[in-house]
């Protein structure tokens, strides 16, 4: 399968200068949001934002810092009107200004979004409705704290400036506070808070002036709001416009557009999103200003994962700037390879949303899936090849995730490395995963580690199973070999084809119309989604079942929701709390919870229940005392996912490089040998 290929694309539009207020900046590409759960490591902040500035973010956005403990989204925000908020951000306003970078602070309250469990506090709101994202019912906010909340947005704006911040962003989308106050849906008001259209707009209009009354009339203030709830009952788009233009009007320098709600059943950020497809809102916003002769700039976002993306959007003048969270975390150094003529380098944002979005709705840190040294800069530093003393010939065994990841990890800091894999192309199960609709951005991290492993160094052996003898010759060897379906014994009495998934991905348009799948796992509903769109010479039923009682178990909350719709929309069959028992002449024999026995007709019967660790040299490496580390599901298949096996792919090879690092030698057998990573992944 070939890789993927980056398009070649004038940035003429994304590198020209543009100005928020008083604010200039280089280009119009900013680094948006993100909650980090990291906010109580100032080192952990700094280096994080550091390498953003670097890499050439005209503005970096923080993640929503609360302007009250009632305001806050969960234990790990950041309180700006705290003392210890300084000592947080000190360092990382330090790191941004050094690199060469500016710095927003997004002032931010959850109201109905807050959960009770952080501070004792009950969420504050609008109005009593109730909350499906915190499963709460809020109290209403009263006339007197809506006063003190929007002296707390002053206070924190003005300890922003106090600070050094270069602008604030006050955060109103996405379904918190401000967003509430505006809706119809959260809005029940009858006071001159609400009521009507024009009183919903009085909170988000009170509370810009209370913010420009803190920094002055010079300070960037820049106003997230949101284009399109998505959600029913909630403001039209007009409405929405309405507010914008009344926003602008009021002073915001900048209008960040937002979509969508936690509790849209409308996906926007998902990988199943197609590029830019909402930059359209944001262009109805611009339009909406420039038709009510206030033409302040207009920043778009959700789907736009390259410059070349960034540069249509501008093209079509459905904004004045872009901004681009997550592929900040996939690759820090976007802006300035892109800027460089280097796209091909750039390591793309994928929209698994795994180890990002997914974290940041909980406690766990933030990080990223295709590049696991996200947030943990400190924990990871760039081992350079000038910082090498010894250089040592190493072999990774396998070029999926963990093998990709420890190939490049090892061959940045000087190491000889040769990476085998014995299919005819590097990738592994992310070669399955680019072939799912919706998921085709998989490939593309194929195509970043095409190019980046050779430009460091790494010797790729395509088509190549190395034997014990020939890897006992390398300084240390990385066993990557990946997993295996694991087998389901099925008695047989019919001749219906029985596949492993592997296969069913590779034979996907010759399976018949008539499909069932025995697992609904990530793969099996990948598979599902698979078959369906490719089904043949007419319809194609597709039944996924499951032993167990959660379908797409394992995919992560912000994605599971929209992949279950999506299969409901295309008619797929799921069964949960079904067990296979056998195949006959007509399909498959199950038995349901209630005891009942089926006979589901099929053409096919798909395997995707499941893997196993397939690691075929360990045995051979250890009778020969050759020193090894075995990472990824050649290790542990047990709840296996990318983005463990990109994680220990790094850890392995920091490990190894800090271990070659102390050898006397570090080439031949001498390498005390070490059988798993020991690098603890904060």
């Amino acid at each position: 399968m070939p890789a993927a290929r980056v398009p070649e694309v004038s940035l003429t539009r994304v590198f020209s200068p543009v100005s928020i207020g008083s604010l200039h900046l280089p280009h119009r590409i900013v680094m948006g949001s993100m909650h980090l759960n990291r906010e109580d490591d100032a080192g952990s902040l700094a280096a994080f934002y550091r390498e953003r500035a670097a890499g050439g973010a005209a503005l970096i956005v923080t993640g929503g810092a609360a302007v009250n403990r009632t305001g806050a989204g969960g234990p790990n925000y950041l309180l700006i009107n705290e003392p210890e908020a300084a000592a947080v951000l000190a360092p990382v306003l330090d790191a941004v200004h050094e690199a060469g970078g500016r710095l927003a602070l997004q002032l931010f309250h959850a109201g109905r979004y807050a959960f009770e469990s952080t501070y004792g506090l009950r969420p504050a709101a609008p109005s009593q409705v109730f909350s499906g994202f915190s499963r709460t019912m809020p109290a209403e906010i009263t006339g007197p704290q809506i006063e003190d909340t929007l002296a707390d947005f002053s206070a924190g704006a003005a300890r922003a400036r106090e600070l050094g911040f270069d602008a604030v962003e006050i955060m109103g989308s996405e379904g918190y506070l401000i967003n509430q106050f505006a809706s119809p849906l959260t809005n029940l008001r009858r006071d001159r808070w609400g009521g009507d259209p024009v009183r919903r707009q009085a909170f988000p209009l009170a509370v810009l002036q209370s913010v420009r009354s803190a920094v002055g009339s010079t300070f960037p203030v820049i106003f997230r709001t949101s284009g399109a709830d998505f959600v029913e009952g909630s403001s039209s788009i007009g409405e929405s416009a309405d507010l914008a233009v009344e926003l602008a009007r009021a002073g915001a320098d900048a209008l960040n557009i937002g979509i969508g709600w936690h509790e849209s059943t409308v996906p926007s950020v998902q990988a199943m999103v197609p590029h830019g497809h909402w930059m359209g809102i944001a262009g109805g916003i611009r339009a909406a200003l420039a038709a009510g002769d206030v033409p302040v700039p207009v920043i778009g976002s959700n789907r736009i994962n390259s410059l070349p993306l960034a540069e249509q959007a501008l093209a079509a003048g459905h904004a004045d700037l872009v901004s681009m969270a997550r592929p900040f975390l996939a690759d820090p150094d976007i802006v300035a390879k892109s800027r460089r003529g280097d796209a091909r380098l750039v390591n793309t944002c994928i929209a698994c949303n795994e180890a990002c979005i997914d974290r940041s709705l909980g406690a766990d840190p933030v990080s990223c899936l295709v590049n696991p040294r996200a947030g943990r800069e400190n924990y990871f530093p760039l081992l350079r090849r000038r910082e090498l003393r010894n250089s040592a010939a190493v072999a990774v065994v396998g070029a999926g995730p963990a093998g990709m990841q420890a190939a490049a990890t090892l061959a940045d800091a000087g190491h000889r490395v040769d990476l085998y894999e014995e299919a005819d192309g590097i990738g592994g199960q992310f070669r399955l995963a680019g072939q799912v609709p919706g998921k085709a951005d998989f490939l593309q991290t194929i195509r970043y580690f095409g190019n980046e492993l050779p430009r460091l160094g790494v010797r790729i052996r395509c088509g190549t199973a190395p034997t014990a003898p020939v890897l006992a010759g390398y300084a240390h060897v990385l066993l990557a070999t990946g997993v295996r379906p694991r087998p389901v014994p099925l008695p047989r009495t019919g001749n219906i084809p029985v596949l492993d998934y592997r296969r069913a991905f590779a034979d996907a348009e010759l399976l018949g119309n008539r499909v069932v799948v025995i697992g609904a796992g990530g793969i099996g509903v990948d598979l599902a989604r698979l078959l369906v769109e490719y089904a043949g010479t007419g319809p194609r039923r597709v039944t996924i079942l499951r032993r167990g009682a959660r379908i797409g178990a394992g995919i992560g909350p912000s994605t599971r929701w929209a992949v279950l719709q999506e299969l409901r929309e295309a008619g797929v069959h799921t069964m949960a709390h079904t067990v296979p028992l056998e195949l006959r002449s007509g399909g498959l024999l199950v038995r349901d919870e209630a005891g009942n026995r089926t006979v589901l007709p099929a053409d096919a019967v798909v395997l995707a229940a499941g893997q196993v660790p397939h690691n075929p040299l360990q045995g051979h490496l250890e009778a020969a005392g050759a020193p090894f580390t075995v990472i990824g599901g050649a290790r542990d298949a047990s709840g296996l996912n990318a983005v463990r096996a990109f994680e220990q792919g790094l850890a392995a090879a920091t490990d190894l490089i800090r271990s070659l690092a102390r050898t006397p030698a570090a080439s031949g057998v001498e390498t005390p040998g070490f059988k798993r990573s020991r690098t603890p992944l904060p």
